[in-house]
């Protein structure tokens, strides 16, 4: 034969199969029809039996489901199932639970997922476009290569107190705090608002890659941050718009951490906690305006930053600035005291106003 029956049975199965007898009838023997197929006597056997027995009928495909299936769900159950589907819209877990409580049937979530499969009642879930991977901050071999990048939110009663929450909010303070945390050295630049918006955001990336680089540091810096609308939210191409036009000038590039891993962003957390326990607490009721409360902000980024140390992964109590000294940079201390801003006083004309050519210039009188 010039075709194999394997070839045969890819192009029309029940035409293949029809040779396979054909060229038994003609020759009488399995072993050569087997041969010259080019296939094995078990499938030789197999068609031509069937065809015996049944015919042409007998070399179609059989269904494959069992006879009796002891295992299968009641029929009545099925029909629970899928009326409490349509009344609550709840999926397999819920609808687990709302059955035993509501209906005092017990089933399982596997059982569940198979019978609205079954019944075309599953959603199909729309594949995300994939922007880029997250990154573990451990992989990085040097320092301003990866940032975490996160807000807090101040007024925090549960943390704070009532007491500390009324006074900001008697004394109009700024309410939010954004966080650039180097994630090798710990070193930190904050910068505060009134709102929480994109506009604020991209003032606060252009205002700190312009001082990164304005110290003479150089290479790619990733920005890892949430999904917050503030960092552009979750639309790919918004995203990738935004990582264009005002982060790839500055020689950064924007990331975002898997959604529900906190871990991904794990030092920027901790360090949320360490503003509150040492700086929020002890300080913010003897502050009473915008002014003096970005004075001490400033003073405890430097402390943070040259005089406190740390005792995280491979910090071995070091300050954030002599790990960064440690790791080869050779910048002054003053690189450690960037000064905190009111992002709201400065995002309209810096942001709205950004361009390849203008960004850095607008600035000047910031950096200077």
């Amino acid at each position: 034969m010039e075709i194999s029956y394997q070839k045969m049975y890819q192009i029309d199965k029940l035409k293949a199969r029809e040779m396979i007898v054909e060229t038994y009838q003609k020759t009488g023997s399995v072993k050569m029809t087997a041969k010259l197929w080019k296939t094995s006597r078990n499938v030789v056997r197999k068609w031509i039996t069937r065809y015996k027995v049944e015919g042409k009928d007998g070399l179609r495909d059989r269904t494959r489901r069992p006879v009796v299936s002891p295992n299968k769900t009641p029929k009545d159950v099925e029909e629970k199932v899928i009326e409490a589907r349509e009344k609550t819209g709840y999926g397999k877990r819920r609808l687990c639970w709302y059955l035993f409580k509501e209906v005092g049937i017990e089933i399982s979530e596997n059982t569940v997922r198979n019978i609205l499969k079954r019944n075309g009642l599953t959603k199909k879930v729309k594949k995300r476009k994939i922007f880029y991977p997250a990154i573990w901050v451990y992989d990085r071999e040097r320092a301003f290569s990866l940032a975490q990048v996160d807000t807090k939110d101040i007024y925090d009663k549960r943390t704070l107190g009532t007491r500390i929450c009324t006074h900001l909010s008697k004394t109009n303070l700024p309410r939010y705090q954004w966080t650039f945390c180097e994630g090798k050295t710990r070193i930190r630049f904050l910068g505060y608002s009134y709102r929480l918006n994109q506009t604020n955001g991209l003032a606060f990336v252009i205002l700190v890659m312009s001082w990164i680089r304005g110290f003479g540091i150089k290479g790619e810096v990733i920005w890892q941050e949430d999904w917050g609308q503030e960092f552009g939210g979750d639309n790919p191409d918004k995203l990738e718009k935004l990582d264009r036009i005002y982060y790839r000038p500055f020689g950064a590039r924007l990331m975002k951490a898997p959604k529900g891993r906190k871990t991904y962003q794990g030092r920027v957390e901790r360090s949320h906690r360490t503003d509150d326990e040492e700086f929020y607490i002890p300080n913010l009721l003897n502050i009473n305006n915008e002014e003096e409360f970005l004075r001490i902000a400033g003073s405890w980024v430097f402390w943070y930053n040259t005089g406190r140390p740390h005792f995280g992964d491979k910090m071995d109590g070091k300050t954030p600035y002599q790990k960064l000294k440690e790791e080869g940079y050779d910048v002054p201390e003053e690189f450690c005291a960037f000064p905190p801003v009111i992002l709201d006083r400065i995002s309209t004309g810096c942001v709205l106003n950004f361009s390849l050519k203008g960004g850095n210039d607008l600035l000047a009188p910031y950096i200077l």
